[in-house]
């Protein structure tokens, strides 16, 4: 049986976001993966990669997994009724409703987080309120039918996490083995908590420009 998995596809989205769980999810038995995006012209990540759609908006079959990707790219579409409509119309069928770091505010500005628990990048967490979302700082967050997940690598979590829901846990660590995610990072700064404050105020200042991004076009409560 076809499992048709949606992952919306953008310019300047942060390709990990994106690139990480589908490579968990495109092994997961029967699954369909499709990348969406307004036209099938490619696009270019962030930082350069280009990205090829397979499907438009219009086109795009109803998904059991619906996917939002997080990058600077997503502040424009925000306010975009064509996206907004896509998600709306997506999320009603969908089996599960999911995104990595920023995508959860894009799922928020589509209302979709409403009343659910939901995690995001750090340096964007305090938006969460904003979208109707109960903020909870972890690395992956499943409410119900939601699945969203932190920062850029979280993805990998998040994907190994939605597999196991999907297709059970052996799956899920059997992937996991086959990619030998068995993480070892060099440095312990990879969350606020065990970061110098200095560096923390570093990378808030880079993030900066596209924190304003959010905060001008999220709605106010």
């Amino acid at each position: 049986m076809t499992m048709h998995i949606a992952m919306l596809l953008f310019p300047n989205l942060t390709q990990l976001d994106l690139t990480a769980p589908y490579e968990v999810l495109t092994r997961l038995p029967g699954a369909e993966v499709s990348l969406v995006w307004k036209s099938l012209d490619s696009v270019s990540s962030g930082t350069g990669l280009r990205l090829s759609p397979t499907s438009t908006l219009r086109d795009a079959p109803p998904a059991d997994v619906l996917f939002v990707p997080g990058g600077s790219g997503l502040v424009p579409l925000l306010r975009d009724p064509e996206i907004l409509e896509f998600l709306r119309r997506q999320a009603a069928t969908a089996r599960y409703v999911t995104a990595v770091c920023t995508g959860s505010l894009m799922l928020g500005a589509a209302g979709l987080l409403e009343g659910y628990r939901a995690t995001t990048h750090w340096a964007y967490h305090d938006f969460l309120e904003r979208c109707g979302a109960i903020p909870v700082r972890q690395r992956v967050v499943v409410d119900r039918n939601r699945v969203t997940a932190g920062g850029v690598t979280a993805g990998l979590d998040f994907a190994l996490r939605l597999t196991a829901e999907l297709s059970g846990e052996p799956l899920a660590r059997g992937i996991q083995l086959g990619l030998e995610y068995d993480p070892e990072p060099p440095f312990d700064s990879g969350v606020p908590e065990r970061a110098t404050p200095e560096l923390v105020q570093i990378v808030l200042d880079r993030f900066a420009p596209a924190r304003r991004g959010y905060d001008e076009q999220l709605p106010k409560r």
